[in-house]
Order: structure tokens, then sequence, then C-alpha cells
């Protein structure tokens, strides 16, 4: 394998850096591999004390977002809302964010890097911490599309019941979201608010 001569960046030449230039292209071009491959990873990790993978909750989030009619954006950003948890678990979502962020719609990048504050509506009464901790993004544009996020696909998805699709079934759109150009406008459609697709739009 080609390598540089330097030790130190500082002592790089164009040539050097016009390779790295082009090994990077091709480590970014895997990006979905690595990502499909962390989804794999948590098929085997239970989360602790609930009834199934962490996979499986994605595969759910995901699936109940396919089948309320959801765009691409949102059934990926379903999919991978909380695959920060194995690496980042004090800061999650905005790990799973960053990983997201070059390739989905802002709106959806926005709900999946703050949904861990707006999940504590459903539990952190429970410890004593605040409740309503989602208050402080009140201002948000959006705010109510991460109020729905969580209510509808994210903290309903802990089912052991439910049919998902499988992994397999979302692969395709993963490797086509993340086939996008990293940053377009185009996709990243800043200031838009779509939310969520109506209720009635569900599949029946």
């Amino acid at each position: 394998m080609q390598t540089v001569a330097f030790t130190q960046m500082k002592d790089g030449t164009r040539e050097d850096y016009l390779m790295l230039r082009a090994l990077e292209q091709q480590h970014v071009a895997m990006t979905p591999d690595r990502v499909l491959r962390e989804l794999r990873m948590s098929e085997e990790e239970t989360i602790p004390g609930y009834k199934i993978t962490r996979l499986e909750h994605g595969l759910q989030s995901a699936t109940r977002a396919l089948r309320e009619g959801a765009d691409a954006d949102w059934i990926v950003a379903a999919l991978l809302h909380d695959i920060g948890d194995g690496l980042a678990p004090q800061n999650h979502d905005r790990f799973a964010a960053e990983v997201v962020r070059p390739y989905l719609r802002e709106e959806c990048t926005w709900v999946v890097e703050h949904h861990g504050a707006f999940q504590m509506v459903y539990y952190a009464h429970h410890y004593g911490w605040n409740q309503f901790e989602r208050e402080k993004y009140k201002d948000s544009p959006h705010y109510q599309a991460c109020v729905d996020f969580c209510e509808r696909w994210d903290q309903a998805s802990f089912d052991d019941g439910y049919k998902s699709e499988p992994l397999s079934f979302f692969e395709p759109m993963v490797r086509s979201v993340f086939a996008r150009k990293p940053y377009d406008p185009a996709v990243i459609r800043a200031g838009v608010v779509l939310g969520l697709p109506p209720l009635a739009s569900a599949a029946e």
C-alpha cells in the first residue's frame, strides 16, 4: 500500500497530499458499509433492561416511519438515530447527528441531535430530573417534528412483538442517502420545515 514519506504533517509534499486525498475519497465512499456494519454489530447487543436489541429498536423506528409514509430522510434518521449509543452513551444523539448531518435534510438532523432531551418527557420525572427539558427548544421551527418523532417512532419502538422490516430492506435506502453529495444545499434544505407525514397517510 502506498504511504506518505513524512512523519509530521508539516513536512508533507503536494504529492503526498494529493495521494491522501484520493485515498480519502475512497474511504468516504465506503461510509455506508461502515454504518451498516455498526448496525449489524448492534444486533448482538440487547439494550440493558429492555426486551429488544439496539438494532431492533432502530428497525422498529424506521419501519414505523416507513409505514406512516415518511420520506427517505426521515426513515434513515429513524434507523440511525441511536447509532451513537455504543460509543457515546452520554451524548449519543449528537454523535448520531454528526454521522448523518452531511446527507440528510437539516430538519431531520436537528431532530436526531435533540431527541435525547425530548425523550426525557417520558421518564425524567422518575429520577427527579427535568421532565420538560425539551421546552428550552420551544422556539425552534423543528420543535414539533421532534415531539412527533419521539412520540410516534422512538418511544413506541421497544416492542418485542412488533414485526419490523429487516435491515436488508433498508440497506438500499441507506446506501442511496450516503451516496449523496455531502452538504449539498439541495439536500440539506436549510430552513425548510416539513414535519412528519400526517398520521392519515399511515398504511392500513
